[in-house]
């Protein structure tokens, strides 16, 4: 890739959120959504700044230890990621540096005192983030620039608006695609030292106390870019072909298992899609997971990014609103408590199968998620109880969660987000129904349960 192609190409994925005072030290790159050395559009525009204004090179972690809904199985995946970020780097005559604070309590201090040339960030549409980002833009005394190297197509360049569903992005993103679906050039060793930058915190000591206190789930998934790298080149070698044919049966191995790498920024979407694109699978097979991987991805970025109220009622469309509202007094035959679903101790076997799944294993499949969540819409007392008891579970015990695929996907199966009105029942109203029977005829719903239930026992022995 040319110097001219490999600067457009950076540039345009960036844009300029403040501007200020060039500092004397080193360029800072705020890593956040994206935690990793290769593949990372963000780092590559900081060390381009570095290397034409002559500066070290610093990378910048916060490290926040009461993030909502993070628990201490996310943190010891996400430490374990970051302590292969930092060696890399180290590598590469780049420092790094964890802070043990909020950014926008620590990063405004902390750039100031060592007169930071320039801040480059992470994009990120959830509400807490960009609480962050205004906060750091009303102090910061240095530029800002924003890159969003989490989306193939910047989320801003693909839409300016909140997009109604998938039929509406999906035009939109194609025509974009091919030009900004390329290959991505790696970081270069840094020929500018850093004044090294004391941590506020002795990060090998806090990943260690964190891997000794979290449980340990049935999936057992390395962490880090070069594990999440050959688990991407194994899906695509191995699996990609029956993607299409396997991926809504739960009782067979046949989704990515990816989602845990793509949530913490260990894995580039644009990498995978990549590869995915230069695989000699057949188009027709790897469509459907194209679909998924950029459009729907892009579509659940758009949606948190132009819609305030993701993981709200309001923010549901009005017509899945009015006919919610229009059933809140329907009788509930079941009714149960946030513990009582996060026990599984609901009267229905598969759900609760679920529900052991994903607080064993860190992840539940994708077709299930779907039931799951609007099994919470039917056995509560109304959608906005509904919606709060889904997050909460969702974030807390699944290894991708806190993520803007899970607010969408939330949102769609209790809320109609990037769905239709359906037949009317009560309850649901329009919005579209499943069941256990539903199910059945999908796929094998007894030996799901009777699997999920053999590997609890045995991580129990």
């Amino acid at each position: 890739m040319g110097m001219n192609r490999r600067n457009i190409d950076i540039e345009r994925r960036s844009r300029r959120l403040a501007d200020g005072g060039r500092g004397e030290g080193p360029v800072v790159y705020w890593m956040s959504r994206d935690q990793r050395v290769g593949d990372n559009w963000a780092l590559l525009l900081a060390q381009q700044e570095a290397l034409i204004r002559r500066k070290g090179l610093l990378v910048v972690f916060c490290m926040i230890g009461d993030y909502p809904g993070a628990t201490l199985c996310h943190y010891r995946f996400m430490l374990r990621g970051l302590q292969e970020v930092r060696q890399k780097l180290h590598q590469l005559n780049i420092g790094f540096t964890l802070l043990e604070k909020s950014p926008e309590q620590i990063l405004p201090g902390f750039l100031h005192g060592i007169d930071a040339h320039l801040l480059i960030g992470d994009f990120d549409p959830l509400s807490i983030k960009q609480c962050w980002k205004a906060s750091l833009l009303s102090e910061l005394t240095a530029p800002y620039v924003e890159v969003d190297t989490h989306n193939i197509i910047p989320a801003w360049t693909v839409s300016a608006q909140k997009e109604y569903a998938a039929y509406t992005i999906r035009p939109k993103i194609k025509r974009l695609l091919e030009s900004f679906l390329t290959d991505i050039p790696a970081v270069k060793h840094h020929p500018f030292a850093c004044v090294p930058v004391p941590a506020t915190v002795d990060f090998d000591r806090l990943v260690r106390n964190v891997a000794d206190q979290a449980p340990v789930l049935q999936t057992r998934l390395p962490a880090g870019e070069d594990a999440a790298l050959q688990a991407a080149i194994s899906f695509v070698h191995d699996k990609l072909h029956t993607y299409g044919a396997l991926r809504n049966n739960p009782c067979v191995d046949g989704q990515s298992g990816l989602s845990p790498y793509l949530h913490f920024g260990q894995l580039s979407p644009q990498r995978l899609a990549w590869l995915v694109n230069r695989s000699e699978v057949s188009p027709e097979a790897k469509e459907p997971f194209l679909e998924e991987l950029v459009v729907r991805r892009e579509l659940s970025d758009n949606f948190c990014l132009y819609e305030p109220a993701y993981d709200r009622f309001a923010g549901f469309p009005d017509w899945a609103r009015t006919t919610l509202n229009q059933h809140r007094s329907d009788t509930r035959e079941y009714i149960y408590s946030l513990a009582d679903l996060e026990a599984g101790a609901t009267h229905e076997s598969l759900w609760n199968a679920c529900q052991l799944d994903l607080v064993q294993s860190g992840k539940l499949h994708g077709y299930l998620r779907m039931y799951w969540a609007k099994k919470i819409l039917e056995w509560t007392v109304d959608p906005e109880t509904a919606i709060d008891y889904a997050i909460t579970l969702n974030d807390r015990y699944s290894l991708d969660g806190r993520d803007p695929n899970g607010y969408a996907g939330i949102a769609w199966a209790i809320g109609g987000v990037h769905d239709r009105a359906w037949q009317e029942r009560p309850v649901f109203g329009k919005i579209r129904y499943m069941n256990a029977a539903g199910c059945r005829r999908k796929f094998d719903v007894d030996g799901y349960i009777a699997s999920v239930l053999k590997r609890c026992r045995g991580a129990a022995g």
